[in-house]
């Protein structure tokens, strides 16, 4: 099992439930636009209104089925790296620290923002009546939290990522042997990962998946054959 194939299905899950900083440029404040008065609409005329219409019968879900059992003497089969990392307690506790850091620089760049605002605002209600040296000294001071606001959130993205990175690198070292195990288990030649391999159909008791994501739960994480 190739740990590359592995990170790169995962890179794609950690995006997609985890996105990376939102890039947040603080904008030059517009001025107020002088309200003007807009023509009262006419007045609809009173009508009854409408009986509702019954609602439809609700169907109820059909009963869950019993997940597939592995075909006996099947010598291929395939998980998927990235359900099994949605779905474990390691995957999902690896996301959420992920997801804080993100929250954490969010609400840094925005408290910047705010600031910087603040004094685009000052600038623009209050900049005609300063003197020359107190209205360039407010104008180089915007100059600086522009460049530090971009600079910031540069280096927030460059951290998310590499917290990504680290946390696809722990799930992987968790997983590989997890997905050699069960293949010795099972007495496997192939295992596919199936978000890589373009598997269009397979027999569902072939998805190692479930398995994967017990012995992940289960901590059962078999030390890392030695290589030859």
């Amino acid at each position: 099992m190739k740990g590359f194939a592995i990170v790169a299905s995962l890179a794609v899950a950690l995006s997609a439930a985890a996105p990376l900083l939102a890039q947040t440029p603080a904008q030059q404040p517009k001025p107020a636009q002088p309200a003007t008065a807009q023509p009262r609409p006419a007045q609809p005329p009173v009508t009854t209104p409408a009986q509702p219409a019954p609602a439809p019968a609700v169907t109820p879900p059909p009963p869950a089925q019993p997940p597939a059992s592995f075909p006996a003497g099947a010598k291929i089969a395939f998980f998927q790296p990235e359900v099994a990392f949605q779905n474990s307690a390691d995957g999902k506790a690896g996301l959420a620290r992920v997801q804080a850091l993100i929250t954490k620089k969010q609400n840094e760049v925005a408290e910047r923002t705010k600031q910087l605002q603040a004094n685009q605002q000052k600038l623009q209600t209050s900049g005609s009546v300063m003197n020359d040296a107190a209205r360039s000294q407010l104008e180089k001071e915007i100059e600086r939290q522009q460049k530090d606001g971009e600079r910031f959130q540069q280096d927030a993205q460059a951290e998310v990522q590499e917290l990504q990175q680290e946390v696809q690198n722990e799930f992987v070292k968790k997983l590989t042997p997890i997905v050699d195990q069960l293949a010795a288990e099972k007495g496997l030649q192939l295992v596919f990962n199936a978000s890589q391999s373009g598997i269009s159909w397979a027999a569902p008791g072939l998805d190692l998946t479930p398995d994967v994501i017990k012995k992940l739960d289960a901590g059962k994480t078999p030390a890392a054959a030695p290589k030859p």
